[in-house]
């Protein structure tokens, strides 16, 4: 039983120590329950696009709605030592966490959304202690599937019409990670996974051929090949690189041309190796002429948008592409560069924007209650960030449409979740748009611009 990487972890604990102490360090000056706003945001996109596709807010919606310190939490934290052996956490601080209902507020973009770096994609409200805590799982949730969810559909558009098949489980970062992949590669167009939990627990479809084992445990590769087919006679993908890739062809025709004699067809076949272009070029011309023009030829084996682009663009025959690592694990970008950072708090009504700054632009925060307002037209489109405590300005005379990103998704009148069927059409045409727009700009509203100027001269030592 797998309880240890349930998805996504029932329990506050999902965060990193700090984040605990300072929340006791805020409980012990009073100031736990003052009401706060965090931003989270990215710095950079990954290589080779401007933008991500935001994905992970329904396992926050999941995870931020059920929050609570169960006793088995409570006496753990009690048993956290610090440096002179005593316990690093007070009862009183303890009995807070577990009697104080969960009061946070979150506002996201829609999953599938295109957000630029340097826009909040999320905004927490709620109290200061029980805001921070949330940091760390939300960063978790948002990074590897945004990443994800952008190299799928990177994926995807290079591949044009050619459906791309996620083969990325075994070479995801655990577990919870291989499940989080396969729902955000299905999101960014991947049609269908290998993930056969991810296909019972999100209704994605499945598919899959067979392995070089599955060869290799017989005494010849004919007889692999036709006693697969006997199991599985419609459903067969011959996978033919485990000796001689061309052999393997000749052998996988044969298997086609029994399977069509009783009524059936070859499904596929399956390269895995060498030099896809002439090969998937020998093995249609082989399949066609043998008849089985309605075999199709699947792709493998370390490929990447990049890669696909190239052999789509030198005609190669390839009717679908199936990827690993170079998706499960996001591609060449190992991790997005998530950030939280403190906005604003507030005593009553009044609100005190907060920034922190630096001598790296990109690593300043903006101060303020922080929304994202995108104006976009046919051929042109740009974000404004704005305070939602004094709106935005009007909208630049050539925009069509304007519309408000950040959306309630936990608490008061958040609505009901979009199916996944819809997210993933919204995605794609949000990476169509937007994924290689080099145009698009972001913006400051007055507002956030003086606030800004008026804090960093305040703060500078």
């Amino acid at each position: 039983m797998f309880n240890w990487w349930v998805m996504p972890p029932q329990t506050p604990l999902f965060t990193d120590l700090y984040e605990l102490t300072m929340a006791q360090a805020w409980w012990h000056c009073g100031r736990a329950d003052q009401t706060a706003v965090f931003h989270l945001s990215y710095r950079q996109p990954p290589p080779g696009v401007a933008c991500v596709l935001a994905c992970g807010q329904a396992a926050i919606a999941d995870w931020s709605g059920k929050l609570k310190f169960s006793d088995d939490d409570a006496a753990y934290l009690g048993e956290v030592t610090g440096s002179n052996g005593q316990p690093l956490f007070r009862p009183g601080f303890i009995d807070w966490l577990q009697t104080t209902p969960w009061q946070c507020q979150i506002d996201a973009a829609s999953e599938g959304t295109a957000v630029f770096p340097g826009a909040p994609l999320l905004r927490v409200t709620g109290p200061l202690a029980q805001a921070q805590i949330m940091e760390t799982a939300l960063l978790n949730a948002i990074g590897m599937p945004s990443l994800v969810a952008t190299q799928a559909a990177r994926l995807a558009l290079a591949a044009g019409n050619d459906p791309v098949l996620d083969f990325g489980l075994r070479s995801a970062q655990g577990p919870d990670g291989g499940l989080s992949a396969s729902r955000a590669a299905w999101i960014g167009g991947c049609a269908a996974t290998s993930n056969t939990l991810a296909g019972k627990r999100f209704g994605i479809p499945v598919k899959g051929t067979h392995a070089h084992a599955w060869v290799m445990s017989f005494d010849d590769e004919q007889a692999a090949f036709d006693a697969y087919a006997d199991a599985f006679p419609d459903d067969t993908i011959a996978l033919v690189d485990t000796y001689d890739t061309r052999l393997g062809l000749e052998r996988a025709v044969a298997t086609g041309l029994r399977l069509q004699q009783a009524g059936h067809s070859l499904a596929g076949v399956r390269l895995d190796s060498g030099d896809l272009d002439a090969l998937s070029r020998h093995a249609r011309q082989t399949l066609d002429d043998a008849g089985l023009t309605d075999t199709r030829i699947v792709a493998s084996g370390d490929l990447d948008p990049d890669k696909i682009q190239r052999l789509k663009a030198a005609g190669a025959p390839i009717d679908a592409w199936g990827v690993g690592s170079n998706l499960a694990t996001g591609g060449p970008s190992s991790t997005l560069d998530v950030v939280y950072k403190l906005g604003a708090t507030r005593d009553g009504d009044t609100w005190t924007p907060r920034l922190k700054l630096s001598d790296s632009p990109a690593k300043q925060s903006l101060p303020g209650v922080l929304s994202v307002l995108r104006h976009a037209s046919a051929d042109r489109s740009m974000d404004v960030v704005v305070d939602d405590r004094f709106g935005g300005p009007e909208p630049p005379a050539w925009a069509d449409t304007s519309e408000l990103l950040l959306q309630r998704l936990v608490g008061g009148d958040a609505p009901p979740r979009a199916p996944l069927d819809a997210t993933r059409d919204h995605a794609a045409k949000q990476a169509t748009r937007y994924l290689y727009e080099p145009s698009h700009t972001v913006e400051l509203a007055a507002s956030v611009q003086q606030q800004l100027e008026s804090l960093s001269a305040r703060v500078r030592p």
